[in-house]
C-alpha cells in the first residue's frame, strides 16, 4: 500500500515524483535501467575518462521551464555552462550563422538581414517568460497573457506558411532558422518544426542553451536525490510489466510511451482510449554517434569554436531536403546532424586536452544503419581534418535506441511523431490528455502536452492532476503562472 507510484526516471517522471513527494505523499519510483536518467544520463561510452551525454545534451529547458525555475537547479548543486553561442549552422565555403546569446550580436552578424532576425525575435526574447508559459502548458487553457499569444501565433503562422521565405535574403539567416526548426524531426515547415525554431531560436538569446558541468545526468541526480530527501523510494534495475504489480497505490503515473502503457496495461485500458493509442504514430528517428578526439573539432568557420550546439546540413534548401527524406522513410545522403561540443565550456567532460563530440543523424524510424562513416564525413565537410582526430567512436543505430529505453520506439528520440495533430492531441484527442480512463493511472512521458524535451512539465501537469483529483490537493509548484525571469 502506498499513495503513489511513478514508472520511469526520465525528467517528465522525476519531476512527478518531486511534486507527489512535495505535497507530502509516500511516492514510490521504479526504472527498469541500472540508474535514473531515461533520456538524460551521461556515460563513458567511448574511453575512460570520456563523459558523453547518452541522448539529451543541450538544455534551453533546465533554466527556461517553469518547473525548473522553481526548482532551481543551481541551488540543488547542478552548475548550468552556457556558451557564448547558442548554436551555429556552418555552410560551404568557410561561412557560418552564429546565434550569439547577446541579441545584438547575433542581428550584427548577419549583415542585411540582422534587421529581420530582430524583428522575428525581439518581441519574443523581451517577453520570454510569457512564452515558455505559453509553450509549455497543457495546451488546453487561453495563455495568461493574451498579447505573446497574439505575437507568437504571427509568427508561427508565417513560418508553416509559404510566406516563410520572404522574410530574408540572404542565405545564412535562413540555414540558421531552419537548423533549429529540424530539432522536431519533421518537415522545417510543419507546424511544431516552426513552433519549436520560434521558441529554441528565442531562448537562444534569452538564457541561452547551457550544458550541465559533468553531463546531462547532473540533472536527474540532483532530482531523484530531492524525491530521496522527501522521503520518496527509487528502485532501479525494476522492470515494470504489469499494472497489477500497483494494485495497492492510489495513483500511479507513468513516463512511458503509449506502445509501453499498452503493453502494461493489457487489456484494462477503455476500448476508444486503447485503439487510440495504437493508432499514435512514431516519426523520425535518430542515429547517435559519439565521439572521443584528441582536440577540438577544427571548425573552418569563425565562431564555431564558440558553440555548444552546431546543425550540420549546409542550405535551407539542403536540410528541407534531408527531412524530406527522413519523412518519407529514405535516408538522406547527407543528413541533418546535430553536434554538440561541450568541451567549449565544460573541461570536465575528458582527460587534459580531449574532448567529446556529441552527434545524432535523423534516419528514418526503425533504420539499422551504422552512420558513423556518414557522420563524420559531415562533420569533416565542414571542420577538414577532423578525421584526424578521432580516439574512439560509439554508435547507436535508430533501431537498437529501444533496448536503451523502451520510449524511444524506432528510435523516435520524441515520443512520438511531431506531427499538427500529436502536437496538441498528444497522445489522444481528450481534455485531459494526462488521465487513461483508468482510475488513479495516469501517463506523464513526452507523448503527453507539451511534448518532448528536458523540461518536466509533462510529470508537473500530470501530478497536479493526479493530486487534484485522487487526494483533493493543489501541487506546491503551480503548472501554469510564470516565475519571474532571474
Amino acid at each position: 500500500m502506498v499513495d503513489a507510484v511513478v514508472v520511469g526516471t526520465g525528467p517528465n517522471g522525476l519531476a512527478a515524483a518531486v511534486v507527489l513527494a512535495r505535497a507530502g505523499l509516500e511516492v514510490e519510483v521504479y526504472e527498469a535501467g541500472d540508474s535514473v536518467g531515461g533520456g538524460c544520463r551521461t556515460a563513458e561510452l567511448t574511453l575512460p575518462g570520456y563523459r558523453h551525454d547518452v541522448c539529451a545534451g543541450a538544455h534551453p529547458m533546465a533554466v527556461a521551464s517553469p518547473f525548473f525555475r522553481m526548482f532551481d537547479l543551481p541551488a540543488r548543486g547542478v552548475e548550468l555552462l552556457v556558451p557564448e553561442v547558442s548554436y551555429a549552422h556552418p555552410l560551404d565555403g568557410g561561412v557560418a550563422g552564429l546565434a550569439w546569446r547577446d541579441l545584438d550580436r547575433a542581428v550584427d552578424g548577419l549583415g542585411r538581414d540582422g534587421a529581420a532576425w530582430r524583428r522575428l525575435f525581439a518581441p519574443l526574447v523581451s517577453r520570454w517568460p510569457e512564452l515558455v508559459a505559453l509553450a509549455m502548458s497543457d495546451l488546453r487553457h487561453p495563455p495568461l497573457d493574451p498579447g505573446i499569444g497574439v505575437r507568437f501565433g504571427r509568427r508561427l503562422l508565417e513560418q508553416c506558411s509559404p510566406l516563410w521565405g520572404l522574410r530574408f535574403r540572404d542565405e545564412i539567416a535562413p540555414a540558421l532558422l531552419t537548423g533549429v526548426a529540424a530539432h522536431a524531426i519533421a518537415p522545417p515547415r510543419a507546424f511544431a518544426a516552426a513552433g519549436v525554431a520560434l521558441l529554441l531560436g528565442s531562448l537562444a538569446h534569452a538564457g541561452g542553451w547551457p550544458v550541465p558541468r559533468g553531463g546531462s545526468q547532473a540533472i536527474v541526480d540532483a532530482l531523484a536525490a530531492e524525491v530521496r530527501r522527501l522521503g520518496g523510494r527509487v528502485h532501479t534495475g525494476r522492470r515494470v510489466d504489469s499494472l497489477d504489480e500497483f494494485a495497492g497505490a492510489r495513483t500511479v503515473l507513468l513516463d512511458i510511451a503509449p506502445a509501453e502503457l499498452l503493453r502494461v496495461a493489457g487489456d484494462r485500458l477503455p476500448p476508444r482510449y486503447a485503439a487510440a493509442l495504437r493508432r499514435f504514430r512514431y516519426g523520425g528517428a535518430a542515429c547517435k554517434v559519439d565521439f572521443a578526439l584528441s582536440g577540438p573539432v577544427p571548425w573552418r568557420a569563425d565562431g564555431c569554436d564558440r558553440a555548444g550546439t552546431l546543425h550540420l546540413v549546409g542550405t535551407r534548401a539542403e536540410a528541407i531536403a534531408a527531412e524530406k527524406s527522413v519523412a518519407a522513410g529514405e535516408h538522406a545522403e547527407r543528413p541533418y546532424v546535430l553536434a554538440i561540443q561541450p568541451g567549449v565550456v565544460d573541461p570536465s567532460r575528458a582527460p587534459a586536452s580531449g574532448h567529446t563530440l556529441y552527434t545524432y543523424a535523423h534516419v528514418p524510424n526503425g533504420s539499422d544503419r551504422d552512420l558513423t562513416a556518414t557522420v563524420t564525413a559531415q562533420v569533416e565537410r565542414f571542420a577538414p581534418g577532423f578525421r584526424d582526430l578521432i580516439l574512439a567512436t560509439h554508435v547507436r543505430t535508430a533501431a537498437a535506441m529501444p533496448s536503451y529505453n523502451a520510449n524511444y520506439v524506432g528510435g523516435d528520440i520524441s515520443a512520438g511523431a511531431m506531427t499538427f495533430r500529436q502536437t496538441v492531441f498528444r497522445p489522444a484527442p481528450r481534455w485531459n490528455p494526462y488521465a487513461t480512463g483508468l482510475p488513479g493511472v495516469y501517463l506523464c512521458s513526452s507523448a503527453t502536452p507539451p511534448g518532448p524535451g528536458v523540461h518536466g512539465m509533462c510529470g508537473l501537469h500530470a501530478a497536479t492532476a493526479a493530486l487534484r483529483e485522487r487526494f483533493g490537493r493543489h501541487a506546491d509548484f503551480p503548472a501554469t503562472e510564470p516565475a519571474a525571469p532571474r
